[in-house]
């Protein structure tokens, strides 16, 4: 009989079988999945961890998961269609199975967030992730202060979560506000339009109460940092997810090295003044 310490580990490496409950259009390039451990086991994630996903006879990518954990008998993904995983992803139907290992990685620091007022900021697919967060926050509202959402896409055809926004805006929980880079003429948008940076002015912060959640694309990071340091905020209440090319998701294969972190493990998620000074972290 295997010893339960080699069961933990093969368990780490072994997929568990999941089923699609539900398919759903995000963007043109973008669904949601909903999905449930076939074994009726709870992925017992946190807000910020991704998993592993996989098909048999293809590769495997990490995920971010985009449901808290608060929302039982279920688990989201919202996934991008970029490759060939996740490009035979979108071909699923309700009732497919899929592999899944993980969760994985280090979680937001929900503890480091409670009682304080919040800036959580995303870009583009970065709303898949922070979206647990703003989820779990929406779920106990009772253990955090005021909450500002900012999110910044593309164009109005990129907008991820729209109804998700829509409930956000007229939420008693959260102030949300959102903008893209284009607004073609012939779109129906009612939003704002430019670079995310340009709504941080207006919000109105208390640095010492305050506390900023970072996530999405690689050049949006430099520029908001700088806002938020301009509003009074040090690195250590900046809270930051990094992606690499994840491999393994358990810090073996050495594929999301930045200097001596692996973002996998150490991360996906971070403090600011954990980061900055690594070479090429930002």
């Amino acid at each position: 009989m295997p010893s339960t310490c080699s069961t933990q580990r093969s368990s780490i490496y072994a997929p568990r079988l999941c089923r699609l409950l539900e398919v759903s259009d995000l963007t043109p390039q973008e669904k949601l999945f909903r999905l449930q451990l076939e074994d009726g086991s709870v992925l017992n994630h946190q807000p910020g961890q991704f998993v592993q996903v996989s098909i048999p006879g293809l590769t495997e990518a990490p995920i971010s998961v985009a449901s808290s954990p608060s929302r039982n008998g279920y688990f989201e993904l919202g996934v991008r269609k970029a490759g060939s995983l996740t490009g035979a992803m979108h071909l699923l139907q309700p009732g497919a199975t899929i592999g899944i290992r993980g969760p994985f990685g280090r979680p937001f620091q929900i503890d480091a967030l409670r009682k304080r007022h919040l800036i959580l900021l995303a870009g583009g697919c970065g709303l898949a992730p922070l979206r647990s967060l703003i989820q779990y926050c929406q779920d106990y509202p009772e253990q955090f202060g005021t909450i500002d959402i900012l999110y910044g896409a593309r164009s109005p055809q990129d907008l991820l979560f729209k109804d998700d926004l829509l409930q956000w805006r007229l939420s008693a929980c959260f102030s949300c506000t959102y903008t893209v880079d284009n607004d073609p003429a012939d779109s129906c948008y009612d939003g704002e339009t430019g670079l995310i940076t340009r709504l941080l002015p207006k919000l109105q912060i208390a640095p010492a109460d305050t506390c900023a959640v970072v996530v999405g694309p690689p050049p949006m990071y430099r520029p908001v940092i700088e806002a938020l340091h301009d509003k009074g905020l040090p690195s250590d209440r900046i809270m930051l997810s990094l992606e690499r090319n994840m491999r393994c998701g358990i810090g073996k294969c050495g594929h999301c090295t930045i200097e001596h972190l692996y973002c996998c493990s150490d991360g996906p998620i971070f403090w600011l003044n954990e980061v900055e000074h690594l070479r090429g972290a930002l």
